[in-house]
């Protein structure tokens, strides 16, 4: 099984430490890929604040990220999955998972990034800020940037078995499945059962329940019916569209009463 994540806008800071070599992540594939993204972010941070700022959408607020990002080639890095925080992190809850489910979420998790292209949670990086959505002045949009690489990287990661995409719209459009991959490809979407509604925190946090829950109980679903079947075994209520024709992503909603 991989799982697909987005990562986490607030980033923990690692504090001192070696910096991030590249060629160590994993994804070997994307390292020209993410050296260009790295350079131009590093170039773009140290020359010109205000400029960095507006391309980077960043409020007046934060405004320290820009220096931030200009230190990133010596910034101290600690596990990615250390470094994502948030709603759904918090709800993922890795550092609290026992060995076991460690040992899984190592080898199934793939957190993607604008500045990355994807890492895995055991991956070493630094605090960065540099969403998908980002446009540099050189490479363009970051999406686009990433699109050939990953299509040639992310098949063989996703290897035979279930590929759960729980990414946002913005991430998504870096790598998406196609043929037999897209066929054994889940997308999730968490509603409140009583009004059909998609609620930004809700949903991010039960995704963030949902993966903890399937690495917790070993669960290793091929394909998405049996991803259905595993959720529906661990107290959840899905409900599972079919795609329509074959080389198709399948997407199911999980129905939750408590907003919480």
């Amino acid at each position: 099984m991989l799982v697909l994540l987005p990562p986490s806008e607030g980033k923990a800071n690692p504090g001192e430490g070696a910096p991030t070599a590249l060629e160590s992540l994993s994804l070997p594939g994307l390292t020209g890929a993410r050296e260009a993204v790295l350079g131009e972010l590093v170039e773009l941070c140290s020359a010109d604040e205000e400029k960095a700022r507006e391309v980077l959408g960043l409020s007046e607020g934060l405004r320290g990220e820009v220096a931030k990002n200009a230190g990133l080639r010596t910034a101290g890095a600690r596990p990615a999955g250390e470094i994502y925080t948030g709603v759904l992190y918090d709800a993922l809850g890795l550092a609290t998972l026992d060995a076991d489910a460690q040992r899984r979420a190592a080898d199934s998790l793939l957190v993607f990034s604008g500045l990355w292209g994807a890492v895995r949670v055991t991956d070493r990086i630094p605090s960065y800020r540099c969403s998908m959505g980002v446009k540099l002045p050189g490479l363009g949009s970051l999406a686009g940037h990433w699109r050939t690489p990953m299509a040639e990287a992310l098949p063989a990661a996703a290897g035979d078995g279930l590929v759960l995409d729980l990414r946002s719209a913005a991430y998504a459009a870096a790598w998406k499945p196609k043929g037999e991959v897209a066929g054994r490809t889940a997308t999730v979407r968490v509603l409140h059962a009583p009004t059909r509604k998609v609620v930004s925190h809700f949903n991010k946090a039960t995704k963030g329940r949902i993966v903890r829950s399937l690495l917790t109980a070993g669960a290793a679903p091929q394909d998405p019916a049996g991803l259905m079947e595993a959720l529906r075994g661990l107290g959840y209520v899905v409900e599972a569209e079919a795609p329509g024709r074959a080389g198709k992503a399948w997407s199911l909603d999980v129905l939750v009463d408590e907003v919480h």
